[in-house]
């Protein structure tokens, strides 16, 4: 049973008496969802539709795509916030298309790609209802697993550079204006720079109005193909992101607010409203995180038990805004080179940030961390299997290794003197200092 902490004892200036809500108890849930919506869209729809991109999507099926995912989202978001009466927030995997972003179209094409969207759907349907794979993806040691994170957002964060080196005027009001107003309030930075880079290439840039398509969305079903490569290279992968850096932090973004539902029937509900978004193109849908925050905190209003009308209300705005993928796809074909990327770059910045900190937080694992990034980073792809998946597996080969010789140091200085063939003692931890953070 889901539980909320109860709230504030003392009356607030927005609520009536005997609890009814007054004009701000009505109004901020309604503004916070509607605000969260805009936010979660605007920050970040430029990395999806590159990452459909780069598998092999057309614009067509990027523009059905982000249909089905805006509307996976927006009726996922309605159905369990008004199930549960708690603010739980859907968004799309950010981080999984900023994966996709960084790999190259499959063997076998788009079709190859949805096959890999409907394996990671089945993946986290099971996460929900079988715990020991849930187990198993948190027992990926954090650093590897941001490590890869930050692997694959990397090149991507390379983009605002080379937009300031290419189309100068454009670029640097895209960059300067992402840096003035994050200096004043960081969450409306990346909306604030997608307006500015909407007008610049409106006003600049010749649209041929006949190369556009039609501007209402039309789902396109794509018939999925299933490959071992893909399975591998692309759906664990992005599973494993999609839990790691959307689905587990998410939970504890409500946890953090007072909210405490079961984890397992959320994983299971996103799962399957991937699996519903995925013929249609959608790479996949899950807890958010940090628009979460925005609908589950104080912006929604005092009231805690009122607060999950700011998380109905984000879905029904997602689905408003999923009328207008076409137009989006539009805007993206119509910029100049490297100016929407550059966009996707600084809205995954402060996730770069956060997930090399988290990754070299560690210095007993910071050197498997590194060795994932690197390997990430590469691109190398075996067997068809992208850098991601190796970046995982070399950087937990050594910190088994590692792992292993540190345990078989433990034991043996355990047994009594050094020997003669005893290692050199390594430094010794001051008691006095605090604890690495192994969170």
């Amino acid at each position: 049973m889901a539980t909320a902490a109860p709230g504030k004892t003392a009356e607030s200036a927005d609520e009536g008496q005997g609890g009814d809500p007054g004009p701000g108890g009505i109004w901020r849930p309604a503004t916070a969802g509607v605000i969260a919506a805009f936010v979660g869209f605007a920050s970040s729809f430029a990395v999806v539709l590159e990452g459909l991109t780069e598998v092999g999507a057309s614009h067509a099926q990027a523009a059905s795509a982000l249909l089905a995912l805006s509307v996976a989202m927006g009726v996922c978001a309605i159905f369990l916030s008004l199930r549960s009466r708690l603010p739980i927030s859907i968004a799309w995997s950010t981080p999984g298309a900023a994966l996709l972003a960084g790999s190259t179209v499959p063997h076998g094409g788009f079709p190859v790609a949805v096959g890999a969207f409907l394996i990671t759907g089945a993946l986290i349907v099971v996460s929900g209802l079988w715990r020991p794979l849930g187990r198993w993806v948190s027992a990926i040691p954090a650093p590897l697993a941001n490590a890869m994170l930050a692997g694959i957002l990397l090149p991507l964060c390379l983009a605002p550079a080379e937009a300031v080196h290419s189309d100068p005027a454009i670029g640097l009001a895209v960059v300067l204006t992402w840096a003035v107003v994050g200096s004043v309030r960081k969450l409306y930075a990346v909306p604030a720079a997608v307006v500015v880079a909407v007008v610049l290439i409106a006003t600049t840039t010749h649209i041929r109005t006949d190369t556009l398509g039609p501007m209402w969305p039309h789902p396109v079903l794509v018939a999925p193909h299933f490959t071992f490569a893909a399975a591998i290279g692309i759906a664990l992968p992005l599973y494993v992101v999609t839990m790691a850096s959307q689905n587990i932090p998410g939970i504890a973004v409500l946890g953090a607010n007072g909210y405490h539902p079961q984890p397992g029937p959320l994983f299971g509900w996103t799962g399957v409203f991937s699996l519903l978004s995925a013929p249609f193109g959608g790479h996949a849908v899950n807890l958010a995180a940090i628009t979460a925050a925005l609908c589950a905190g104080d912006e929604a209003g005092p009231d805690r038990a009122r607060r999950y009308r700011a998380a109905a209300t984000a879905g029904g705005v997602y689905i408003l805004l999923g009328l207008v993928a076409s137009a989006a796809v539009a805007l993206v074909n119509a910029a100049p080179p490297h100016i929407i990327e550059a966009v996707a770059g600084l809205a995954l910045l402060g996730a770069l940030a956060n997930s090399l900190t988290a990754a070299m937080a560690d210095p007993g694992q910071r050197e498997a961390a590194v060795v994932t990034v690197v390997v990430t980073v590469s691109g190398v792809t075996f067997f068809g299997v992208s850098g991601a998946f190796w970046g995982l597996l070399a950087g937990g080969a050594l910190y088994g290794v590692r792992h292993w010789q540190s345990r078989r140091a433990a034991g043996d200085g355990s047994g009594g003197g050094a020997g003669p063939g005893a290692a050199a003692p390594g430094p010794v931890a001051d008691p006095s200092l605090p604890e690495p953070d192994r969170s």
